[in-house]
């Protein structure tokens, strides 16, 4: 008994204890889907960290040591953590004020928000607060990241036009800069921009499983490099300084953390929705039963190690998680081989992404900005649901004209408030049931209980 009990609390503390044996049967499937969710990461990586005004480097970092830990203490056996699309955007909104992207201090800042994220993440898995994403409507997850994708499109139009101006922090400011500014447009950026976009969307129709966006940004490079475009006013990435994570303190500030405080939380809540939602999703096709409070757990632990190896706030990739299950992997040892995978790629193309043009990337970027826009739920939500659609419509509205991490908690307490009024006042229907038919469902022609109409 001392024994089986002493086992239960280990593998309860160390999950992967429940697995890990398992891998030497299920290796070679989970090191193939390791290695097609490495080549699905190297374009996302960077373009998500351009997205969070991060060195491009920082992204790829962000895809390898936070997936590694999310998948040793998670419950998922196909989640893949690594940088969105969404919380990258809310980075950039919460410290681009604070200091100038891609500056040392900037990336400080960045870190310690990790940390920080990470931090609230493990304390309500510990506190067994995972079932509280419950309450919140999937709605509010639509109307944010519809709402993310329109500034994440409207931030990157710039960069496609070859522009030279600094990105205001409102969406309406950004559009205003953009048509004050749009007579200096580059042709060749634009050129390079639409010749990706369209080998993008070529490869999605023709090769739906071939790496699209990989194609499309080495396309734009070869296209810009051998045309000489960079002497004309194309911008490249540069050189990356290593392909290898390094370690590092975050640097620590009382006053930095009481104003990375707020922006901390909102990522927190931001990031377990996404991971437990994607988690879930995925679980309903492998028939694998997911542990919420695990999944925080795994999360917060996966941000709080990354902060001290270069990674920035990640979480679950949906486009990632996907394409593991889809790729045939067994068990969480694939995100392991995804991450050993990317490092070793890197090894041998990191002095190539030198070359990587910036609008190409902008380009690559609308696309990811575009796959946000769930249009299928967006239609079904405003056909069946008009509260859930008040829900997105505000969570939507306030991403769009307020700041991100103050959009995330009106829609998840707009969501709250309406779940508990509508728990408060259940309807409750005067008839008699039908004794053949044990599913709640209700019969306008069923007769009325005697006994609840002497009541009213």
């Amino acid at each position: 008994m001392m024994k089986s009990e002493m086992k239960q609390t280990l593998t309860s503390i160390f999950p992967f204890l429940k697995w890990m044996p398992g891998v030497k049967k299920t290796w070679k499937d989970d090191l193939f889907a390791g290695l097609t969710g490495a080549v699905v990461v190297l374009p996302q990586g960077v373009a998500f960290a351009m997205i969070a005004g991060m060195p491009p480097e920082y992204g790829l970092y962000s895809a390898m040591i936070p997936a590694v830990i999310a998948a040793l203490f998670g419950s998922s056996k196909h989640l893949i953590s690594g940088p969105t699309t969404a919380i990258s955007l809310v980075i950039f909104a919460s410290i681009s004020a604070m200091a100038e992207p891609g500056s040392n201090h900037y990336i400080e800042l960045t870190l310690l928000l990790t940390l920080m994220t990470g931090v609230f993440q493990f304390i309500l898995g510990a506190a067994r607060l995972g079932g509280l994403i419950n309450f919140v409507s999937h709605s509010v997850v639509i109307g944010f990241t519809t709402g993310a994708a329109i500034l994440i499109a409207s931030s990157q139009l710039k960069h496609l036009f070859g522009l030279q101006y600094k990105n205001a922090a409102e969406f309406t400011d950004n559009i205003g800069l953009l048509i004050k500014n749009i007579h200096n447009f580059n042709i060749y950026s634009l050129a390079t921009a639409a010749v990706t976009l369209f080998i993008v969307l070529f490869v999605r129709k023709f090769r739906p499983k071939w790496p699209s966006m990989l194609f499309a940004m080495v396309g734009g490079a070869v296209l810009a490099v051998s045309m000489g475009w960079q002497e004309k006013g194309v911008k490249v990435v540069g050189a990356l300084p290593s392909a290898i994570p390094h370690f590092a303190l975050p640097t620590f500030s009382m006053d930095s953390m009481r104003v990375l405080s707020t922006p901390a939380m909102a990522i927190a809540m931001l990031g377990l929705m996404e991971a437990v939602s994607i988690a879930r999703s995925v679980a309903l096709k492998s028939g694998q039963k997911i542990d919420g409070n695990q999944e925080f757990i795994g999360q917060g632990l996966s941000n709080i190690v990354g902060a001290f190896f270069s990674s920035y706030a990640a979480s679950g990739s949906f486009t990632r998680s996907g394409v593991n299950y889809s790729a045939g992997a067994k068990s969480p040892a694939a995100a392991i081989f995804a991450a050993a995978w990317l490092m070793a790629i890197l090894m041998f193309v990191v002095s190539y992404a030198a070359y990587l043009p910036i609008a190409a990337m902008a380009a690559v970027i609308l696309v990811v900005a575009y796959n946000l826009i769930d249009f299928h739920h967006i239609k079904a939500t405003f056909r069946l649901s008009k509260q859930d659609s008040a829900v997105m419509a505000v969570t939507f509205l306030s991403t769009l004209f307020l700041e991100l991490e103050f959009a995330i908690y009106v829609g998840a307490l707009l969501s709250i408030g309406l779940y508990l009024n509508k728990t408060a006042r259940p309807k409750v229907l005067p008839r008699i049931p039908e004794i053949h038919n044990r599913q709640l469902v209700t019969d306008p022609f069923l007769p009325q209980c005697p006994q609840k109409k002497k009541k009213t």
